[in-house]
């Protein structure tokens, strides 16, 4: 993707229109569209909605943060690339996984990033009605992790407070009680939320194209991961060989990327 720049006087004339930013555990959030923008990201999100190219051959993975996004990625890219490296050669033992699969909100800052997978794996945490329209009209497919909203909050919790350092606007701001931050993120304060706003906009777009969006639980995953390795991979349209089954590949790749 060619790099460009977002008019920053375009940007200071959008924040006049939005309501002062709020603050999730001192992070400056700006409702944007229906959901709450980190922003120090909201110029690289409108960057992305209006410069992205979808491919049709592109994998979308879709999360809120800390609902496993990780994984999704390091599974997702095994699939994929599971014909170019073996298991003893996978980029992912040296590399982690946010470097081999980009999010779509970073490719801005990151310039042209040399995708090493085709097809191309891009993540994001934008909801379903604010993705590029490039993602929604092209054939690519989407492939949405939700997890217990209470354990993403637990997760993502302890990920703001490790990390106060990056997302704070105010260095010395006091820590949000455990409490006024789960208050919260029940009214949908929080980074790309609300939360069941953001899932259900995956969710419906699932059931209106199930060969668009597949829609994944971080918990169905631990429970039988091998099960959704070769789910994700039937919807990829590249399903395992019977001979790769026998080869025991599907285990393989299951033991190395299992949590």
């Amino acid at each position: 993707m060619e790099k460009k720049d977002y008019p920053k006087d375009e940007i200071h004339e959008l924040l006049q229109t939005l309501d002062p930013p709020a603050y999730y555990d001192g992070s400056p959030l700006v409702k944007y569209n229906d959901f709450w923008s980190p922003l120090q990201f909201l110029r690289r999100l409108l960057y992305t909605q209006r410069y992205f190219e979808a491919k049709d051959d592109d994998v979308i993975l879709a999360s809120v943060p800390k609902s496993g996004t990780t994984w999704l990625k390091a599974l997702s890219f095994s699939i994929v690339n599971r014909t170019v490296y073996t298991i003893d050669q996978n980029p992912l033992l040296t590399c982690n996984p946010h470097a081999l699969v980009p999010f779509l909100e970073h490719l801005q800052h990151e310039g042209n990033p040399g995708f090493i997978s085709t097809p191309r794996i891009i993540a994001t945490h934008i909801p379903f009605n604010n993705v590029p329209d490039s993602i929604r009209e092209s054939k690519c497919r989407i492939i949405y992790i939700c997890r217990n909203p209470l354990d993403q909050f637990i997760s993502g919790r302890h990920f703001y407070q490790e990390n106060k350092h990056v997302f704070r606007e105010n260095k010395v701001e006091k820590d949000f009680e455990l409490c006024e931050a789960f208050d919260l993120f029940c009214q949908g304060i929080y980074p790309y939320g609300p939360f069941w706003d953001h899932m259900l906009g995956y969710w419906n777009a699932h059931l209106k194209n199930p060969e668009k969006v597949l829609f994944l639980k971080y918990e169905d995953l631990k429970g039988d991961i091998a099960l959704y390795i070769k789910k994700i991979a039937e919807f990829l349209g590249c399903p395992f060989s019977v001979e790769e089954e026998k080869q025991g590949l599907v285990e393989e790749i299951a033991e190395a990327m299992q949590l």
